[in-house]
């Protein structure tokens, strides 16, 4: 059988298990960053998409600009792309990316949906923020993918992670688990919310810090004394937990009710008003 010259520089394995039962490795032609980096003389192609912490590499490193398409190119040369394209990218090269993404987003004003994390004593909190104000917060149990995709098919698919544009918000939730503050001035975006819901959760703002309201108390409130499992529905689907004290509202009898955080979260933070 006559062989191609591609197929000489790459020729095919049997994949099939040997004598000894192992399967042979497909040996992959060197990483061009390998060459690169050993100093070989004549690939001064190579090093420009080599070890991009080498003296005078300005570019980026490998696994970020590999063609989109091997139309046209033969077999080998196919096969040392698909090679590359699977290096993945470095963490520092996707950081300094995000970093640049984050500057040109926050200068242009091209993301609608700014979104940070912080960690609290009821676990990883997501805060997510419009140009009207704080839109979503969310509890990790919440999966904070899932509402991350939420906001995006309800609001707008411009969502980005700018911490920057979340500081004021952060440092306040930081302050109330500290037992330093005990209100949120922050402008809130209720877009999330409609109608009787949205009524109910404004309500919940004027409930005082260390104090509680039934759901019957708070059906009073918004003027509709019999929308109690009303109430009990605003209060879950609440999209502000912990800034708009939904926590702060129980059953009849004196007991929690349910929670968007779990039980567990609404008691925790119960007994840290109590304790102020």
């Amino acid at each position: 059988m006559t062989t191609t010259p591609e197929q000489d520089r790459f020729p095919e394995q049997d994949p099939t298990p040997g004598v000894d039962g192992t399967v042979p490795q497909l040996s992959a032609p060197e990483h061009p960053a390998t060459a690169a980096t050993r100093g070989d003389a004549g690939h001064a192609d190579d090093a420009r998409v080599g070890n991009a912490d080498a003296p005078g590499n300005t570019s980026e490193p490998v696994g970020t600009d590999w063609p989109t398409s091997t139309e046209g190119l033969s077999p080998g040369e196919r096969y040392v792309v698909e090679l590359l394209r699977r290096t993945p990218a470095p963490e520092s090269a996707l950081n300094r990316l995000h970093g640049r993404l984050e500057a040109d987003a926050g200068g242009r004003g091209a993301v609608d949906i700014a979104y940070t994390t912080v960690g609290t004593p009821v676990g990883v909190l997501l805060l997510a923020s419009t140009e009207q104000g704080l839109v979503r917060v969310a509890y990790d149990v919440e999966d904070h993918d899932r509402v991350l995709q939420t906001l995006a098919d309800a609001l707008s698919p411009r969502i980005l992670r700018v911490p920057g544009r979340l500081a004021v918000p952060v440092r306040q939730v930081q302050e109330y688990f500290a037992r330093e503050r005990t209100s949120f001035d922050l402008p809130l975006d209720l877009a999330l919310s409609r109608g009787f819901r949205r009524d109910v959760q404004r309500r919940l703002l004027d409930i005082a810090y260390g104090s509680t309201r039934s759901y019957t108390e708070v059906a009073a409130l918004v003027g509709s004394p019999k929308a109690v499992r009303a109430v009990g529905s605003a209060c879950s689907t609440n999209p502000l937990p912990v800034v708009v004290p939904c926590h702060r509202v129980l059953r009849s009898d004196g007991t929690l009710g349910g929670y968007i955080g779990g039980l567990a979260a609404k008691t925790a933070l119960l007994e840290l008003e109590q304790a102020a």
